[in-house]
């Protein structure tokens, strides 16, 4: 799937507490969608923008934020145990609470001090 045909969510869509378990999100537009509380736990969010969206509470574990962009991504108390962020951008996300160390991939992800995780 091709940038042009990427999905695109309305800038401040509404999806607190959808239900996209095992969903296919690769290369997605969801900047500034409002997730809060979504159970997104194995899904795809390849390439994914998700710039500025509120993903406060998520579910997160397992999913795979290969080269996702969550640049400004609030994800405050966020379920990331054993998500795959490969390359992923966090610079300035706020990961207040998460529990992102605990068995998530970060291998050369930008972290939200700008610094790339090895």
């Amino acid at each position: 799937m091709g940038r042009e045909d990427k999905y695109t969510i309305e800038p401040g869509a509404n999806l607190s507490r959808a239900n996209l378990k095992g969903a296919d999100l690769t290369d997605a537009d969801l900047t500034g969608a409002n997730l809060t509380y979504a159970n997104l736990r194995r899904a795809n969010l390849t390439d994914t923008d998700l710039t500025d969206t509120d993903l406060t509470g998520a579910n997160l574990r397992r999913a795979n934020l290969n080269c996702a962009y969550l640049c400004g991504a609030n994800l405050t108390g966020v379920n990331l145990s054993g998500a795959n962020l490969t390359g992923a951008n966090l610079l300035f996300a706020n990961l207040t609470g998460a529990n992102l160390l605990t068995d998530a991939n970060l291998t050369g992800a930008t972290m939200p001090d700008g610094s790339i995780h090895k």
